[in-house]
């Protein structure tokens, strides 16, 4: 089994994490570190670990992974480290805010042989694995535009923390939070765009953007754009695809599709099987000695954050950049 250190409890998603942890019998809660000591202290013992207020004697603790859930602008230093150390490491998704940190992990990673993953949950979606499937076989026809959008209430609804604006933590807003699935779906279909621009606003005051939709060409002409927000409400995942012979449509965990003979439901038993979370394909792969999960690894992670910093810098700049 193994033992597994997690990494700061400021993350909404690191108590999912634990519980999953704790819900399978692949891993086990051995340590946790986390940059407020007081509430690392509590969470350690809600959850029977021990608590380390030193990084360096987390990380010498008798552990074997890593879960890290830090404020991402410290994601670079503390992944690093725990490479150097010999940890496998599964992160919360941005890798990092910049290409150069994100770059600084990836060399630490691969220096020291460990297994890496980022948690991109959308790619074990049932429902967009068949959009892609779908895609893929050409019944669609050339691809020529395609739409994610990501959205919640957080500011709007007043339900999430203040902590989470604070950008010299989260390293950004909506976009390097909710907005990197659609980001990653986009990246997954169709690789590296090759310009990009994007809008961002600020409709409750914030020091982050609440609104966004950034706007890129990728190869073969695709235009694409991924949306994201924290001032929507009651909105599921969308997700588009249009072709020259076609076109599918996903909300939710339901397809609907036009090839042809107009538009129709796609059964829910047409769907293909879902892969495993995250969390457990990482687990799986330190078992069995694998570098990474796939489409989970470092590539797909260092994607991500060019394409996140690029569009910050198109919204600062209000430029289109080419990547």
């Amino acid at each position: 089994m193994l033992n597994i250190g997690l990494i700061s409890k400021w993350h909404v998603h690191a108590g999912g994490y634990a519980k999953h942890i704790q819900e399978n019998d692949l891993g086990n809660i051995a340590a946790v570190w986390d940059e407020d000591p007081a509430r690392g202290a509590d969470w350690a013992a809600e959850l029977g670990a021990a608590f380390y207020a030193d990084y360096d004697a987390f990380l010498a603790a008798g552990i074997d992974a890593v879960v890290c859930d830090s404020p991402t602008t410290m994601h670079g230093e503390l992944l690093v480290q725990a490479a150097r150390a010999g940890k496998h490491i599964f992160t919360e998704k941005m890798l990092a805010p910049t290409t150069r940190e994100a770059e600084a992990i990836a060399e630490a990673v691969r220096a020291a042989g460990v297994t890496f993953a980022i948690s991109l949950p959308e790619k074990s979606s049932r429902a967009v694995l068949y959009v892609k499937q779908l895609m893929q076989s050409g019944k669609l026809g050339r691809v020529t535009a395609a739409r994610f959008r990501r959205s919640h209430g957080g500011v709007s609804g007043g339900w999430l923390p203040e902590y989470w604006f604070d950008v010299n933590a989260s390293g950004g807003g909506a976009l390097m939070d909710l907005g990197a699935h659609p980001v990653y779906i986009m990246a997954d279909f169709f690789g590296a765009p090759k310009r990009l621009t994007a809008l961002m606003t600020n409709l409750y005051g914030t020091s982050s953007d609440e609104n966004t939709i950034v706007l890129a060409e990728f190869g073969d002409g695709v235009l694409a754009t991924m949306e994201t927000a924290f001032v929507t409400g009651g909105v599921p995942d969308q997700l588009e695809i249009f072709g020259t012979e076609g076109s599918v449509f996903m909300r939710g965990g339901e397809v609907v599709q036009n090839i042809g003979s107009g538009m129709e439901a796609v059964p829910a038993e047409a769907l293909p099987m879902g892969k495993d979370s995250p969390l457990t394909q990482f687990m799986r792969a330190v078992a069995a000695g694998a570098k990474e999960p796939e489409g989970l690894g470092l590539e797909d992670a260092l994607l991500m954050t060019r394409i996140a910093e690029a569009a910050y810098e198109a919204q600062r700049t209000g430029r289109t950049l080419a990547l």
